[in-house]
């Protein structure tokens, strides 16, 4: 097929208004300037200061500690819902019904889960104190979209096995428990950890769910970041932004071979 010129300046000039403002943020991320857009010389200094500024390394343990417990809990969840929606003999109607609420946490905007979240755990405060704001709202609020994202994964690769080798086992006299961790578990496993680092990456990212669910102690990283760029943006918001970003993308890539592997 013959390269069409038009075609290939608007996928250009698209992939640089994507690309260019985060080219833009780790350039002067590297600027020792510390006010304007003046390029003064090149230095790490912002990136060393950030293991010096205490408020920036709680937000990030907060972040981490918020990443993984709620990326454990929604990998399990998730797992064991692709598999109940996928190998039990619902019927199609049912199966399209549940397939399609699967769909809805992904498709609705954060702030409409972050207000419900809000008025879920208003009434459920009156039961008891865990649901106060803080780290463990903000747990149970990440892991009500990961869970989504991760069925969503370990159910394609559900539906790409098939049931021919689950068959085959149980025609061998193998029990559902043998064949869950001999052949299912292991043909699974690709789905299971891109699902579980996509989960990690949005939890990662998070701010609206996050900023509607904390508390006064649990502010993470793109709540200081939201709160440090209204009084200003400085080089050492953009090497934190620069850090954030290089880890999204390596985890992005890392879940994307993993989704990929036979």
């Amino acid at each position: 097929m013959k390269r069409h010129p038009v075609l290939a300046s608007v996928a250009i000039f698209t992939i640089g208004m994507l690309y260019l403002p985060l080219i833009g943020v780790a350039i002067f991320s590297v600027n020792s300037a510390r006010y304007g857009w003046v390029w003064k010389e090149f230095t790490f200094k912002w990136y060393i200061s950030l293991f010096s500024n205490e408020y920036i390394l709680e937000a990030a343990k907060n972040t981490f500690v918020l990443a993984i417990v709620s990326t454990a809990v929604s990998t399990v969840l998730g797992t064991l819902l692709a598999i109940g929606i996928t190998q039990f003999p619902w019927k199609k109607r049912t199966e399209s019904a549940l397939d399609l609420l699967l769909h809805f946490p992904v498709v609705i905007p954060d702030i409409v889960m972050a207000g419900s979240l809000v008025v879920v755990f208003a009434i459920l405060r009156a039961y008891s104190g865990i649901f106060e704001p803080g780290m463990a709202t903000m747990i149970i609020g990440h892991i009500t979209f990961q869970i989504a994202f991760v069925a969503l994964i370990v159910r394609s690769r559900l539906v790409a096995i098939g049931t021919d080798l689950l068959e085959a086992g149980r025609d061998l006299y193998a029990n559902n428990w043998y064949i869950m961790r001999k052949v299912m578990l292991p043909l699974l496993l690709p789905g299971i950890v891109a699902g579980s680092m996509l989960a990690f990456t949005l939890s990662l990212d998070d701010f609206v769910i996050s900023f509607f669910t904390s508390g006064p102690t649990s502010q993470t990283l793109p709540i200081y970041i939201y709160s440090a760029v209204r009084r200003g943006v400085t080089p050492q918001i953009h090497a934190l932004s620069t850090v954030i970003v290089l880890v999204t993308v390596v985890l992005v890539v890392l879940a994307e071979r993993f989704s990929r592997k036979k």
